[in-house]
């Protein structure tokens, strides 16, 4: 059986359960089950801390997981990302009090207070800054307040958490984070991981597109797939009326009105609109 490593809480937790019962997996229905078993697609989920997962994942206790980008490169164990899931988005940022650092080289000898560790030193390391980097588990805002560092480097949304605390970031990201699929470094990708792989890749483009039928002249054909290229291309079939083709593409959800209406310029008729549930690549 496939063993896969699943948040446990937190959240990336519920959107990784969800992404997994799209994909047509097993999951558990007890928050406090730790190992879910889904004879039917040869799997088995294990529960875990999310900051635990990239290690037991390249140790080979498990095959693959689920975990945020973030956590696998501050973990620093043998996992390698397999896919980006689009879920969990985070940016990762220096902050530090007004007019005390606007670049990454003001870090320079000053205190880094982080919960993020590895992922901190790696980055002063490849920029070539030497700094002491102080973890902290938890909230870091107030560690520049209570004196424990001069600079914080944590997850920034809206940026209102740091101004409460008097600071304001600087420099470039530090990383631009988000839920991943990851496996151990240097195995085989077995086929049991690919069809995982093809199934969430196949979840995410559900997610990010939607069917469009629709018939048009057949003398417009190749105007209309120019307008709906599909992710390949699209299918276009003959009607009863010859001088009529049906044509069935898969356009970004984003843009749907507007190709819609180019469609309607066009001459197409017949619009249908249809949401993908799963879609198998």
């Amino acid at each position: 059986m496939l063993r896969i490593a699943v948040p446990n809480k937190g959240s990336l937790s519920e959107p990784s359960a969800a992404m997994l019962r799209e994909a047509g997996y097993r999951t558990r229905r007890d928050p406090k089950e730790l190992i879910v078993t889904d004879a039917e697609n040869g799997v088995e989920l294990f529960y875990l801390r999310p900051r635990d997962i990239a290690v037991y994942v390249g140790s080979g206790t498990v095959d693959c997981g689920i975990t945020g980008r973030d956590l696998l490169l501050d973990s620093g164990s043998a996992a390698v990302e397999v896919l980006g899931l689009g879920f969990g988005a985070s940016t990762f940022r220096y902050a530090a009090r007004p007019g005390t650092a606007s670049a990454l080289v003001d870090i320079a000898g000053h205190r880094v207070a982080t919960s993020y560790q590895g992922l901190v030193e790696k980055h002063l390391a490849d920029h070539g800054i030497q700094a002491e980097v102080v973890r902290l588990d938890g909230a870091v805002e107030t560690a520049i307040t209570l004196g424990v560092a001069d600079v914080i480097a944590d997850v920034v949304e809206t940026g209102a958490t740091l101004r409460s605390q008097g600071l304001e970031v600087f420099g470039e990201p530090i990383l631009r984070s988000e839920a991943v699929l990851v496996r151990r470094e240097g195995s085989e990708e077995t086929a049991q991981v690919e069809v995982l792989r093809r199934r969430l890749l196949g979840v995410i483009t559900a997610r990010h597109y939607v069917m469009l039928d629709y018939d048009v002249p057949a003398a417009l054909v190749d105007a209309a797939c120019a307008i709906t290229p599909g992710l390949e291309s699209p299918t276009v079939s003959n009607l009863q009326n010859r001088d009529w083709c049906a044509v069935r593409a898969m356009v970004p959800r984003s843009g749907t009105n507007a190709v819609m209406d180019e469609l309607y310029d066009l001459g197409a008729r017949a619009i249908l609109v249809t949401d993908i549930t799963a879609c198998r690549l």
